[in-house]
């Protein structure tokens, strides 16, 4: 796939997001691998800096092994973060600016220094210093939620917003109950349903970050995946407690 076409889909699916409006999936018309998805990602990523969005992390996809057989793949997908997604602790959000949101109670890692991808050495728990509760919005810009691999990569992994509560420095969040709450629904889980562990998602996402040539840079926090099904994000206070973490919210208007 050439350049331009690569920008073409990625001005196509910032168009679906500011205008809230879903497009039809990209496998429907385009012939994409995964090389293709994540350079229209990284186009995507371009227009978003080029309109004054700063990094302020990734986050994981795909980081349950049901989740992997069920979209017939074999490893974890990433996404990134900016600060326009950002959203305060127990901050109102403005529902009305997505198309379809969701939520998911994911645990949040936090980069006290840079990663150095090209290092065999590198471990990356050792470039941690604080883990925390956290909700991701997530907003598929395709109609009817309905998208292959390539589609969801090249959306950002349907990156829309994330909540971080209060930062403790690391400790072992492996196996850790996990309640998602939203004014409708709930749904119970288990940390280790991240991989098994929420740390092998960060060891998972070294690889990829090799592979993909994704910076990793102090300061920046990592999302290392949903503890649970997602669940519709609707107006009214929506939490996420994971146990000896603690809990974030934010309220849906």
């Amino acid at each position: 796939m050439s350049t331009p076409d690569r920008l073409e889909l990625a001005l196509s699916l910032r168009t679906a997001a500011h205008l809230r409006t879903p497009v039809p999936s990209l496998a429907d018309t385009h012939s994409l691998d995964l090389d293709d998805a994540y350079a229209v990602q990284e186009a995507l990523l371009g227009l978003r800096q080029a309109g004054g969005e700063r990094l302020t992390g990734v986050k994981l996809g795909f980081t349950s092994k049901a989740k992997m057989a069920q979209m017939g793949v074999c490893e974890i997908i990433v996404g990134r973060l900016t600060d326009a997604m950002r959203v305060g602790d127990g901050a109102e959000v403005d529902l009305s600016g997505f198309i379809h949101p969701r939520a998911e109670p994911e645990v949040a890692f936090r980069l006290s220094r840079p990663v150095d991808p090209d290092d065999p050495a590198t471990d990356i728990a050792a470039c941690v210093d604080a883990v925390a509760p956290a909700i991701e919005i997530i907003d598929s810009r395709y109609q009817d939620f309905r998208f292959t691999v390539t589609d969801v990569v090249a959306d950002n992994t349907s990156a829309a917003g994330y909540a971080v509560g209060p930062w403790r420095p690391l400790t072992d969040v492996a196996n850790k109950a996990v309640r998602l709450r939203t004014p409708q629904a709930e749904a119970v889980g288990s940390t280790a349903a991240i991989l098994g562990a929420p740390l092998h998602a960060l060891h998972a996402l070294l690889g990829i970050c090799r592979r993909r040539r994704i910076p990793l840079a102090a300061g920046q926090i990592v999302l290392a995946g949903a503890a649970t099904a997602a669940l519709p994000l609707t107006p009214g206070v929506t939490s996420c407690d994971i146990a000896g973490l603690g809990t974030v919210t934010l309220k849906g208007r």
